[in-house]
């Protein structure tokens, strides 16, 4: 790592997500961003006039980096942009980490894992949980799989774009933990929008039954953070997190449990859920639309 000075950090991935957070770690160290999408690459340029951070148009362009944090759609296309700068001269440092902070299966995470081993680079997985509205705030949670050494040298990093860092342990278990407790969102908010579907014929008050859910047993972060903010009548169905996303990471999650040999029903009947709801979805609908598209099915 550098002695002296501000680690060089470079960070690929500047989406709805991966801009704040980018953002954040240049505050307090100096940074070379990039993103695959030329457009969004001038817009961020035309919307900071003063910007302590430099935006490269090629990955050609990163060199001398401490610390290479990816926040991409999956581990594949992390592999393609992180593959070609260890082979490049001058791009990272010898003692450099790679930390994938995107939603990538854990399958591709190991995988890349030993590639990077074989040449003495450390990589960590860092997915985040949150919203927009937190990486903006520095309150991101992030799940860290690897060793524990690497972890501590670059908790100060980790630490300008969250507020809760779990160590999760070996590498790979931060992904398979994000994806399972992604499912396991996705269950909930499906359970939800059924049970106000039902409510719903049943003439039932919505924002009484909101209550009676969110002091009993029935309580979950739909019921608590999505319901009476976003889904009741006149709600604006904008949760923060895109539908398709909730698909993909769905998948991972499908996939893994057919890589290990099981077959969870529930999963299974969300997994297929989702697939069905994407297939008419337009590219930006919320997760939250899966409601939509269950009302449609059940009303049908």
């Amino acid at each position: 790592m550098t002695q002296g000075g501000r680690m060089k950090i470079g960070f690929i991935g500047l989406g709805k997500m991966g801009l704040p957070m980018m953002q954040n770690l240049s505050e307090r160290f100096d940074v070379q961003a990039f993103d695959g999408n030329s457009q969004a690459r001038v817009a961020i340029r035309q919307a900071e006039n003063e910007s302590t951070y430099v935006v490269l148009d090629s990955l050609d362009e990163m060199t001398d980096i401490d610390i290479l944090i990816l926040m991409l759609p999956n581990g594949r296309i992390v592999q393609d942009c992180v593959l070609p700068l260890c082979e490049r001269e001058g791009a990272l440092k010898k003692d450099a980490v790679v930390i994938d902070m995107s939603s990538s299966s854990p399958l591709d995470t190991l995988q890349l894992h030993g590639k990077l081993g074989q040449k003495g680079i450390a990589l960590l997985d860092a997915p985040v949980s949150g919203s927009v509205q937190k990486a903006k705030n520095q309150t991101l949670a992030i799940m860290v799989g690897g060793e524990s050494a690497v972890l501590e040298r670059v908790r100060p990093v980790l630490e300008a774009m969250g507020s809760a860092i779990i160590p999760t342990g070996k590498t790979g278990s931060a992904h398979s933990m994000k994806t399972l407790n992604n499912y396991v969102y996705a269950a909930g908010l499906m359970a939800v929008s059924e049970a106000l579907i039902v409510a719903e014929k049943l003439d039932l008050d919505l924002e009484k039954f909101t209550d009676v859910l969110n002091a009993s047993s029935g309580r979950n972060v739909a019921t608590e953070t999505k319901v009476r903010q976003h889904m009741l009548k006149g709600g604006d169905f904008s949760g923060g997190f895109g539908l398709h996303l909730m698909a993909k990471d769905l998948g991972i999650s499908h996939d893994l449990a057919q890589q290990l040999g099981v077959n969870p029903g529930l999963l299974g009947l969300c997994f297929e859920t989702w697939q069905s709801a994407i297939k008419t979805a337009p590219a930006q609908a919320d997760n939250l639309e899966i409601h939509h598209h269950l009302s449609n099915t059940l009303n049908s």
